[in-house]
């Protein structure tokens, strides 16, 4: 049986102290939620903000990116020990905004999801498709693509920790939402891959999130799918209440 994952990101948006301000209010919300794991990332001059707030409770705290390397040269950017050292234990990888603005690539990805693991996080390894590629017929193929060589290179041990979230691009941010039919179609392509490479019992035990355009509104239904560990939520996170009921989903 997987434990479902209802994942707040919540992109560059919150101050240390609105952080406080949101678990004030979330925290009495989500007390009794057991059903799930919570997971909240934040920006990441907001994490020791978070993790103290989150103190006491189930909820645990994410980055929303890691470097590839422990240290040195690289500006702008946090590694792993710094990440744990904040008191988080999950981080985002390769999300599609860091895809699109930033340049990360597949093997960026893999090499971050390495350095996650290295240095005991749990990563969300971000994987979907834009919009001109579904109009185009190739999700399949850009799901093949992401899965093969940004999650494929992990050996047997490592890809047991990870958790995947497909974010379909067009509809992270847009209002637009994949249906759970569309969301579960996309997300059994993927299972069929990890049970392709890495045996059908880790492809089983595999969590998958859905993420773009999650909503109190859309949880359940999207949940009902039993393809669909959990979401990656967006804008939605920002606010106690409306994040609390999708957790409640």
């Amino acid at each position: 049986m997987r434990k479902p994952v209802i994942a707040g990101n919540w992109k560059m948006y919150k101050t240390p102290a609105e952080t406080a301000g949101f678990f004030e209010k979330f925290r009495p919300l989500v007390a009794q939620s057991s059903h799930c794991e919570i997971v909240i990332c934040p920006p990441f001059t907001n994490l020791a903000a978070a993790v103290e707030a989150a103190n006491g409770t189930a909820i645990a705290i994410g980055a929303q990116n890691i470097a590839w390397a422990k240290e040195g040269a690289f500006t702008g950017e946090i590694s792993g020990p710094m990440i744990c050292a904040a008191g988080a234990t999950y981080t985002i990888v390769g999300h599609s905004e860091r895809r699109q603005y930033f340049g990360e690539t597949e093997e960026t990805v893999l090499q971050r999801t390495l350095a996650a693991l290295e240095f005991g996080l749990q990563p969300i390894v971000c994987v979907g498709e834009r919009l001109e590629e579904r109009q185009d017929g190739r999700t399949e193929e850009v799901l093949l693509r992401q899965f093969h060589h940004g999650i494929a290179g992990l050996n047997g041990e490592q890809f047991a920790q990870i958790v995947i979230a497909y974010e379909p691009v067009w509809a992270i941010g847009t209002g637009m939402t994949a249906t759970p039919e569309i969301a579960a179609e996309a997300h059994r392509v993927i299972r069929e891959q990890a049970r392709a490479r890495f045996g059908h019992e880790a492809g089983d035990a595999l969590r998958i999130l859905y993420g773009g355009s999650v909503k109190p509104e859309n949880a359940s239904s999207l949940m009902a799918q039993a393809e669909i560990d959990g979401t990656l939520v967006g804008g939605a996170s920002l606010d106690p209440v409306g994040f609390a009921a999708i957790v409640n989903y």
